[in-house]
């Protein structure tokens, strides 16, 4: 409730509409090619397309947006048009594109399309086919284009998945040499929005939402730029257990197991490996199991989750029935965790900070630094129980410190379990268990950092 009222920005700025769109506009001509070279997964097709018909100034901070539709409950479809409406021109004609929500019908020109729906355009395909159309295009002269492609900025409205899946394609540019790599700014659409939280965007979307969109963009165009740590996971497991893949992950044919590490079980002949990459945590164990659980009541019943407070219920509503209150049957509780995390922002858990503001001379006894989102560490703390997660969720104390680390492996091995519970923000999966044989899930820091547009 807080963030949204905070979100309304009752700031009495006023934000002219034709000067916004003037700083972020991209010509006509290049967004048609870009398009064009999209839909038809061809460079050459939109840079064929591209014919300027006079010298174009370029925008002083050109601008894209992705969309999660589907996202910020029933308001998805209206910000899109909205959206649409702040980044074209009055008047254009030209080829249309259609949406359709459950209320009405939109038809937008096509060469007005400057926003992306995730579900339409994947931010892969951007990266592939629209940066590559704009690179092509300024290879052969055209300097209003090469200077689009060097200022250009991302806005991404959507949850952190949504964020993290634009931030991993934009991330493939680094491995490709094609620099500058865009930075990216947040309008706050999921549950969590730790991300959006982190770097000054909120943490839900406003009431006053149509005139949040307009300042959100302005802020986009003028925020500074602050980078933030990736990090990359592998899963290695014994070959021929079927597992049901989260987005964050994909199968890799290549097994790349880092042999400094000690081994304390086994591998079979024959493994399986998976790799993804994330931005804020990594978890095992129950308050993984407790987000499996409500992300396959939410897709198996969509009409639950009806926005981010609905999610919010629900999601509390699951953790009851799950054990996750029950103490833990050990002979000494102080010594169990019932769910491990390596954390990389300060916000978890909707805006939570369960690693805690140490003071220190805590720091010191301890050995740890003070934790940033670029300082190459991730913080690793336990939760005993959900009681224990509970006080610290409302930050009467902290959780249990572990370690910060720039490298983890866990091994995990079954015994008479036969599956675990991983998630990668807010992404959960359920891991199966051999035996005999260990499975391996080994973080390390990705060598580039992505690049976050404050929105303070």
């Amino acid at each position: 409730m807080i963030d949204s009222l905070r979100g309304c920005g009752l700031s009495g700025i006023r934000i002219d509409k034709e000067e916004l769109r003037c700083r972020i506009l991209i010509p006509e001509y290049i967004r048609l090619a870009m398009r064009r070279a999209i839909n038809s997964k061809d460079v050459s097709a939109g840079v064929e397309s591209a014919a300027a018909q006079e010298v174009h100034t370029p925008p002083v901070a050109p601008m894209v947006v992705f969309i999660n539709s589907r996202s910020g409950g029933r308001h998805g479809p209206e910000l899109m048009l909205r959206l649409q409406q702040l980044m074209s021109e009055e008047q254009a004609s030209g080829e249309s594109v259609v949406m359709l929500d459950s209320y009405r019908l939109y038809l937008l020109p096509l060469t007005l399309v400057q926003v992306f729906d995730l579900s339409d355009v994947k931010p892969n395909e951007f990266v592939r086919y629209g940066l590559a159309c704009l690179e092509q295009l300024a290879s052969v002269g055209d300097s209003c284009v090469k200077e689009i492609r060097d200022r250009l900025r991302v806005v991404v409205a959507g949850g952190d998945g949504s964020v993290g899946w634009v931030l991993g394609c934009l991330g493939e540019l680094h491995k490709e040499s094609r620099t500058p790599v865009p930075p990216v700014a947040v309008i706050p659409l999921g549950t969590g929005n730790d991300l959006s939280r982190s770097f000054g965007w909120g943490g839900s979307f406003p009431f006053a939402w149509k005139s949040a969109v307009k300042r959100s963009l302005q802020k986009a165009s003028i925020g500074t730029v602050s980078r933030l740590d990736s990090w990359h996971v592998s899963i290695t497991m014994p070959a021929g257990e079927a597992m049901e893949l989260p987005h964050s992950l994909k199968s890799t044919g290549e097994c790349t197991l880092d042999q400094g590490f000690l081994l304390a079980g086994r591998l079979p002949e024959k493994v399986t490996c998976y790799d993804g990459v994330f931005y804020n945590y990594f978890s095992i164990g129950m308050d993984a199991q407790v987000a499996y659980g409500f992300h396959t009541l939410r897709n198996e019943k969509p009409y639950l989750a009806q926005g981010p407070v609905a999610n919010k219920l629900i999601y509390s509503g699951y953790s009851c029935t799950q054990g996750w209150f029950f103490t833990p049957c050990v002979s000494d509780p102080s010594l169990s965790v019932r769910s491990i995390v390596a954390l990389n922002l300060h916000s978890y858990a909707s805006g939570r900070h369960p690693w805690g503001n140490l003071r220190p001379e805590y720091l010191e006894k301890k050995g740890f630094v003070e934790a940033n989102a670029d300082d190459g560490l991730l913080e690793i703390f336990g939760l005993k129980h959900g009681w224990h997660a509970s006080f610290v969720m409302v930050e009467l104390i902290s959780a249990k410190h572990i370690a910060q680390a720039a490298a983890i492996r866990f091994e995990v091995r079954g015994g008479e379990w036969k599956q675990s519970f991983m998630q990668t923000d807010g992404e959960p999966w359920r891991q199966p268990l051999d035996k005999e044989y260990s499975t391996f899930v080994e973080i390390k820091r990705v060598p580039f950092q992505s690049l976050m547009i404050r929105g303070e």
